[in-house]
């Protein structure tokens, strides 16, 4: 069984940076693509940022290229997200997800979920 926490997500102003990070308890942390989505209120959840499981391949939505950059530490367990210039709608709660397929967007494909960090960004 896999846990994923999540953490660093808080009230910023618009423009701020902010580094998201999640932690997986497994053992097997490097057979995992890794994910990050968001929900916004009101919102489905949407893709944000996917890792394949050496870093060798990333997939980022067009909504934050440039701004927001996903990476992992496989010594440590943890996958990050590096989020600059944030803005209102960025507003979201962000959760990190655990593959163990061929890295992807699709919030089906991912096997495990943690629970999520809610980042509010302020005009």
């Amino acid at each position: 069984q896999v846990t994923l926490v999540e953490s660093g997500g808080r009230l910023v102003q618009a423009g701020d940076s902010l580094k998201l990070s999640c932690l997986h308890s497994g053992r097997t942390f490097d057979h995992y693509a890794m994910g990050w989505f968001r929900q916004a209120p009101g919102n489905d959840r949407e893709f944000v940022a996917a890792i394949r499981w050496d870093g060798g391949s990333i997939f980022t939505a067009d909504s934050v290229k440039g701004r927001f950059s996903i990476s992992r530490d496989n010594a440590k367990s943890t996958v990050y997200l590096q989020m600059d210039n944030l803005k209102p709608e960025d507003t979201a709660v962000y959760f990190c997800a655990a593959d163990l397929g061929p890295l992807s967007t699709l919030e089906s494909k991912y096997d495990y979920w943690g629970q999520g960090t809610r980042v509010t960004v302020s005009s």
